[in-house]
């Protein structure tokens, strides 16, 4: 069998953004139109939580870049045998493969959970099946959420809990000898709209010229604060050389006035841009990541409120709910 490298284009020191497109609306687009927008937009790379096989055959002969997700209820399957990842890897990837899947994601959020301790096994099968058809330089991982930590403040404490410490030591070994970033989910909102009285909005906007010191790094950022208690973490059960990539990451524009508001969420992601485009975060101020921003639109069978409100696309007529993608606008 001829030898199969699924990262085509070089990995680039430079900002690399993208943007989830979940299913949980009953009003959503045709797949095809949501690529079509993707390319109109210049957006470069888009998350998937599943499969969807009319979403994959959409992007067929595009250059995005695809994380590509495996369900949560599919972990404990997968960790179970061998045969179960040969099995996905056979009638799931085998299908896209001419894709740029540069990132498969064993689970979202199962970490802390009680299935947590099928991911590690999960994420070892499905890279020995897709070894076996030669399908080489994916990055096989999974995503954590911010509750994976015991604590975050000041970022260098960071510290996974109790009960994840073992399983992410035996993630980070697997991260290592791939070697693949772990995903992570970062919002800054959250912090800051159960804590307005402690948090300042234009440091949880990126956009503060008053920084949190901790020890000798300074956070001009909560953003930056967040990656790096998650990276400290890390560095406590081995993980010092793994890499991070922001699975999602976004500010809602409607659903817990006057925290959300269009504004709130249009300055979220401009500074959020430009500050990324400046380097990583003091903690690794050389090493930048790969963004997601949440989400490509409002999804209205979500929980009502600040869930249903994440989007950054009208999905009834595909125009901006505020003006973020420049080569969109331009169209």
């Amino acid at each position: 069998m001829a030898l199969i490298v699924i990262h085509q284009l070089p990995h680039i020191k430079a900002l690399r953004l993208g943007v989830n497109y979940g299913q949980n609306g009953d009003n959503l687009p045709a797949a095809s139109d949501v690529i079509g927008l993707y390319k109109k937009c210049g957006i470069k790379m888009i998350r998937l939580f599943e499969p969807i096989p009319e979403i994959l055959e959409a992007l067929k002969g595009t250059y995005i870049r695809v994380s590509l997700g495996i369900r949560n209820e599919k972990v404990q399957t997968l960790a179970s045998s061998i045969e179960e990842a040969r099995s996905w890897v056979s009638t799931t990837f085998v299908p896209v493969k001419d894709l740029l899947v540069f990132w498969i994601t064993v689970g979202n959020e199962v970490i802390p959970g009680p299935e947590a301790s099928y991911v590690p096994q999960a994420m070892r099968n499905i890279n020995q099946a897709l070894n076996e058809q030669s399908f080489l330089g994916i990055n096989i991982t999974t995503v954590v959420a911010g509750n994976a930590l015991q604590t975050s403040y000041p970022p260098s404490a960071g510290a996974f809990t109790d009960d994840v410490n073992g399983v992410m030591s035996e993630i980070v070994k697997f991260l290592a000898q791939i070697p693949a970033p772990l995903m992570i989910n970062v919002y800054p909102y959250f912090a800051y709209a159960s804590s307005p009285s402690d948090i300042p909005l234009q440091y949880a906007l990126s956009n503060t010229t008053d920084p949190v010191v901790d020890g000798d790094l300074k956070y001009y950022s909560l953003f930056d604060a967040m990656v790096d208690s998650f990276i400290a973490a890390l560095e406590k059960v081995g993980g010092g050389n793994i890499g991070v990539a922001v699975s999602e990451t976004g500010w809602p524009t409607a659903g817990n006035e006057p925290y959300t508001s269009v504004a709130n969420a249009q300055a979220y992601v401009t500074n959020l841009n430009n500050h990324l485009l400046q380097g990583g975060t003091p903690r690794r101020p050389d090493s930048n990541m790969d963004v997601f921003l949440f989400e490509m639109f409002n999804e209205d069978e979500k929980p009502s409120g600040v869930e249903q409100n994440f989007g950054m696309f009208n999905p009834t007529n595909l125009q901006p709910i505020y003006p973020f993608w420049q080569s969109c606008l331009s169209k």
